[in-house]
């Protein structure tokens, strides 16, 4: 028993330092939209010279084959497709780099899309995604709003729930200010939310350490320089900081390196506070939906070279294997150096791969939840559809399916729209049915739209109408989506 669990634990260690790498940089690459990644791939083929541009041949396969023949050695590009948290061979076929990766008339690249959503709309997406009770939401709303351009809180808690009781009439305690502002401080970008630069720091410093995996020396130094010698590092005391925690120069001044790439002020990497941050958006997909009902999915990476294993590195590969009986020690460091250089191509190729494979997957399921939209354009016929519900239809992880959505767009036959356009939380009426909050929405602004303006409908009077049309929610919940909807109360309307 005790040395099947050995076993077991030694088979899991072991998969952890194979596949750790690996698994960084998919997630590292699902992260970027079509533009980033276009430049990421081209910085790869500039420092990698086993990675060149081409269509791929058999060359990487007898490459693997002739390295394990001759030095009985797993190659880890084996590994690469075992990589269960992002993708199953069952589930997801295996695209080629370039196949159904844009449209017929390829024009999609060249369409500019302005973007002039503030950054606290942006965080109220988010807000939208998460699976919270009603007064949670509230509180989470009211620091959102509270946040100052930079992305950070500057007011007390004690202030907010003041300020809560006076002008919003909410009564809550700062016990459940802090759970709440934990669940802000949990989106994205790393930082929002915090109190101070020194926690937006260590914000950033844990989110980062939450995506290695696995235990990164440089990571936990960073979080104790921020944490322990905050005034020596704002004050660049870097010798005081060397001497009290004990590091060498090199290694502190790594670190340090780190920290100063974090971002002090994550609410401006997210545009304007007030929606003026105009930028051109490239869709990451395109979707073209056909009279027939038919619908095809592509990807936007019309830039975005194929990559091959280089040729030459290959060929030198092949003759160093076939002289191996009478290498020297300086062709023995060659090849391994060809080794190392072969074997990063290969798990940047397949990085990129599985990139497309999941970004397509996951596009192809919100088609499937979200149809009727795509048939028809109408963002009535939205259903809810939250991240766990993608997350399931795909088999993939719920953060991976966060990564894909965030910072991707699509280009419809309607126009274009982020991915998170097609998240929303649900509302389920009296007789059981699910509709989304999105529709609950566009009926509360018809009623308004169609009220006496000489006597507009009080909070109360539309809760009321709205019961009566099946949709029973509390008169706090119609003033929570009038508010979202940037309608005023009865009394500013008239």
């Amino acid at each position: 028993m005790a040395q099947g669990s050995r076993q077991i634990q030694s088979q899991a260690q072991q998969q952890i330092q194979t596949l750790s790498p690996q698994q960084i940089l998919v997630v590292k690459l699902l992260e970027l939209p079509a533009v980033e990644l276009e430049d990421r791939i081209h910085a790869e083929l500039l420092e990698n010279p086993a990675l060149e541009e081409g269509k791929e041949d058999n060359a990487a396969d007898e490459y693997t084959d002739a390295d394990s023949a001759e030095d009985g050695m797993e190659n880890d590009a084996n590994d690469y497709d075992s990589l269960g948290d992002y993708l199953t061979e069952d589930d997801i076929p295996d695209y080629k780099l370039q196949e159904n990766n844009r449209s017929k008339d390829e024009q999609a690249e060249d369409i500019p899309f302005s973007d002039t959503t503030s950054f606290y709309e942006i965080l109220k997406e988010q807000l939208r995604e998460r699976n919270l009770t009603e007064h949670q939401c509230d509180l989470v709303e009211y620091l959102i709003g509270s946040l100052d351009d930079d992305g950070l809180l500057r007011k007390s808690l004690e202030s907010i729930c003041d300020e809560l009781a006076i002008y919003a009439g909410i009564e809550s305690t700062e016990e459940e200010l802090e759970e709440a502002l934990c669940i802000l401080q949990d989106f994205d970008p790393a930082g929002i939310g915090a109190r101070s630069l020194q926690e937006c720091l260590l914000i950033q410093i844990d989110r980062k350490k939450e995506a290695e995996r696995t235990p990164d020396p440089i990571l936990d130094l960073e979080e104790r320089i921020v944490r322990d010698c905050y005034e020596e590092f704002t004050r660049k005391h870097w010798e005081k900081i060397i001497k009290k925690l004990d590091v060498d120069e090199e290694t502190f001044n790594e670190a340090i390196c780190e920290i100063t790439r974090l971002n002090p002020r994550p609410g401006a990497s997210l545009g304007e506070t007030i929606g003026r941050n105009l930028q051109q958006i490239i869709p990451d997909f395109i979707v073209e939906t056909y009279d027939d009902g038919t619908i095809n999915i592509s990807l936007n990476n019309r830039n975005v070279p194929e990559l091959r294993m280089s040729r030459d590195f290959t060929e030198m590969v092949e003759e160093h294997t076939r002289n191996k009986a009478n290498q020297s020690k300086e062709s023995k460091e060659a090849m391994m150096f060809l080794k190392q250089k072969m074997d990063a191509a290969q798990g940047f190729i397949d990085a990129v791969k599985q990139r497309q494979n999941t970004l397509m997957t996951t596009m192809q399921a919100i088609i499937d939840l979200q149809r009727p939209f795509f048939i028809d354009g109408d963002e009535s016929l939205l259903k809810p559809m939250i991240l766990k519900d993608v997350a399931e239809r795909t088999g993939l992880d719920i953060s991976t399916i966060s990564r894909v959505s965030n910072s991707k767009y699509v280009q419809t036959n309607y126009g274009i729209y982020p991915l998170k356009f097609f998240f929303s939380d649900g509302y389920t009426t009296e007789d059981g049915e699910e509709m989304s909050v999105r529709e609950i929405r566009k009926i509360l602004k018809e009623c308004i739209d169609g009220e006496d303006k000489k006597k507009p409908l009080t909070d109360d009077e539309l809760a009321e109408i709205l019961k009566e049309k099946g949709y029973p929610i509390a008169r706090r919940t119609v003033a929570k989506y009038r508010q979202q909807l940037n309608i005023p109360v009865a009394r500013l309307r008239k």
